[in-house]
């Protein structure tokens, strides 16, 4: 397929852009890594009027200048080839804030559609756009869309074959249009104008150093920069604040010029609930009201109800029953019966835990995040636990990928690539590894806990929330590289869409499917061949020493953090099943429970930092996590048994 076939879908995240680019490709969808990154891509074909189209799905960015590697990704993509078209899909709510990336594709020619998508929440809210002087304006055409009800998306393909080339041009003033034409004299012919490429060296855009030593000379790049420092100094402000200042102004009067308000109906409510969300002591009651919800529709919900119809009917009665006989007709031989249906058997450990007991939360949990992604609360609690992260050296972001851990760390892993720095994303992953226990193993042990004692669940969650901040505390002065500001753009509270919702739940389950689903294969397949090999109980008598005589827990229990490694609740499942035996101490229980959830990730989790890390940071992880939690273990163990504190 010819360079000239590709459409590009660029826009802010969370604007729709994925709805729209499933309505665009339907089922002719691959996903992949972009080359050289962790950040995936998504690729689809398209056919109009005879012509075939590769559609590219880039990653939601704020500006073309990168402050994050999902930012860089979609950079590269246009300095990489020149595409035919290139669809942004833009907030109709907060067209600012998407014109900001109109201008700057304007600023590299190239061709662009604009889709100002959810037209109807705009409305909703008093908001209506001309689309038409927009055109004029900015001389692209301008479609309004509403991706879930698939408006307009008949307008964008017939707009995609007609590619039209941004008329308006912004102007920096004399001295920054001096330089930018003599830095454009020195830069051959790109994909995008020599003009863009210049305001991103002035800008100091760092990302692209590495694109500049690829294709021009030495001496070229040297003088390039010269000339920089050179229009700088003549500059009583950084170019770039100058720069973004000036698009922010056109953005602006853009803005004001096609934004008209009308007065609107029972939004007050939910305006209310938007100003109180960040409010420093009225938003703790609103964020501990979400937490329960979380807990009551996931916890109780997903991890009870759903859990036990699934695991116990579907699987309990039918499924394991009907394959047992089926492997054993099929299969003479004991070796085959129980690698699929044994004790550690394919079908009855693997796929019972992976889709009878961890779908169901995991699907619960990705409809609940989507709700809270949708309705727009999602950033309003990064801003509200922005200060506690920054003891651990990030920012309210991570708020993101913690939360999203306590449905699936496998997940959550994968989801911070949203910070924007290397450094970040260590530590985060870090304490996902370290302290965030998933849904499967916090019902687990929620359950063993009140059985106990309040007062066992507070002192649980204390120690846990008091090593997590520690430790991170530690590692963000490990740790190297440089501290992000905290920058996060603030929708409004909005009525969540249900259409969102099945869209964004349908493809997270699809992605638990095809990457968690085979690593919980993987792993029951190697504990299968430790334990037809007896290496389980080798590795149970090597770990005895430090589970009986530091962290004072019965040798049994050993098992239980083996199988916590395959995955987290099979251990916590264990530790729960000798305490109903009478085999835990309630010191002990609270001790254990500790000690597992600080535990080493699970396999899949494990995998899955190997893939998005690499191995040597994953290793280096599992080095740091494992004695942490068995330290913190003894200490609770001896502080315990020494002040004699029972529940």
């Amino acid at each position: 397929m010819s360079v000239s076939d590709k459409i590009i879908l660029v826009g802010n995240p969370n604007v729709g852009k994925s709805v729209i680019f499933g309505l665009l490709t339907k089922k002719y969808v691959t996903v992949s890594n972009y080359p050289g990154t962790t950040v995936e891509v998504s690729y689809g074909d398209m056919t109009l009027n005879n012509r075939k189209y590769l559609v590219v799905d880039t990653p939601g960015v704020n500006s073309l200048v990168p402050m994050s590697e999902d930012e860089k990704v979609t950079r590269d993509i246009f300095l990489k080839e020149r595409p035919f078209n290139v669809v942004q899909v833009a907030d109709t709510k907060n067209l600012r804030r998407s014109l900001l990336i109109t201008l700057q594709i304007a600023e590299m020619g190239l061709p662009l559609t604009l889709a100002l998508n959810m037209e109807d929440e705009a409305r909703d809210r008093g908001i209506i756009i001309d689309a038409n002087q927009l055109k004029i304006l900015t001389g692209i055409e301008a479609v309004s869309t509403i991706a879930p009800q698939k408006k307009g998306i008949k307008e964008i393909k017939a707009a995609i074959p007609n590619p039209v080339i941004p008329t308006i041009k912004i102007k920096y003033g004399p001295v920054i249009e001096e330089y930018i034409e003599k830095i454009a004299a020195l830069l051959p012919q790109f994909s995008v104008s020599s003009r863009s490429l210049s305001i991103m060296i002035l800008s100091g855009d760092e990302s692209l150093k590495e694109w500049l030593v690829t294709n021009l000379k030495a001496e070229v790049i040297k003088e390039i920069e010269t000339l920089r420092d050179k229009c700088q100094a003549k500059m009583k402000e950084p170019i770039s604040l100058l720069i973004n200042q000036r698009r922010l102004d056109i953005a602006e009067e853009i803005t004001a010029r096609v934004l008209r308000k009308i007065p609107v109906e029972g939004g007050k409510l939910l305006s209310f609930i938007g100003r109180i969300s960040m409010h420093p002591l009225w938003g703790i009651p609103l964020l501990l009201l979400v937490l329960y919800g979380l807990y009551e529709f996931v916890g109780v919900f997903g991890a009870g109800t759903l859990v036990n119809f699934f695991e116990k009917i579907i699987f309990g009665r039918y499924i394991n029953p009907m394959a047992t006989k089926v492997v054993q007709l099929i299969t003479p031989t004991g070796f085959i019966q129980e690698m699929f249906v044994g004790e550690y058997g394919l079908i009855t450990v693997a796929l019972t835990y992976a889709i009878a007991i961890i779908l169901p939360i995991t699907a619960t949990f990705f409809v609940a995040f989507a709700l809270l992604e949708d309705s727009g609360y999602l950033p309003r609690l990064a801003i509200m636990s922005n200060r506690i992260f920054n003891i651990m050296g990030l920012n309210g972001k991570a708020v993101l990928p913690m939360v999203l851990g306590l449905g699936c760390g496998t997940m959550a892993v994968m989801t911070s690539r949203i910070l924007e720095t290397k450094r970040e994303r260590i530590i985060t992953t870090f304490l996902l590894a370290l302290a965030v226990p998933c849904s499967a193993q916090l019902g687990v042990i929620l359950g063993m806990l009140g059985v106990l004692s309040f007062k066992a669940t507070l002192l649980w969650s204390g120690t846990v929330l008091a090593t997590l901040l520690f430790s991170g505390y530690l590692a963000s002065k490990v740790v190297k590289g440089e501290k992000t500001e905290f920058f996060l753009e603030i929708p409004p509270i909005r009525k969540p869409n249900i259409m969102n919702i099945i869209v964004k739940t349908l493809g997270r389950v699809e992605w638990y499917l095809k990457e968690a689903v085979p690593l919980f294969v993987l792993g029951t397949f190697i504990l299968f061949i430790l334990h037809k090999l007896n290496l389980l109980r080798v590795l149970e008598h090597i770990a005895s020493p430090v589970v009986v005589d530091l962290v004072g827990l019965p040798e049994k229990t050993t098992e239980s953090f083996i199988l916590g490694f395959l995955r987290r609740d099979y251990g916590a499942a264990g530790l729960f099943a000798m305490a109903e035996k009478g085999m835990l101490t309630p010191v002990q229980s609270v001790v254990s429970l500790v000690t597992i959830t600080l535990f080493v990730p699970c396999l899949a989790n494990f995998f899955m930092v190997v893939k998005e890390r690499g191995i040597k940071t994953a290793l280096g992880i599992i080095a740091i996590v494992f004695p942490i939690a068995f330290l913190v273990g003894g200490i609770l163990n001896w502080i315990l048994r020494t002040f004699n504190v029972t529940f």
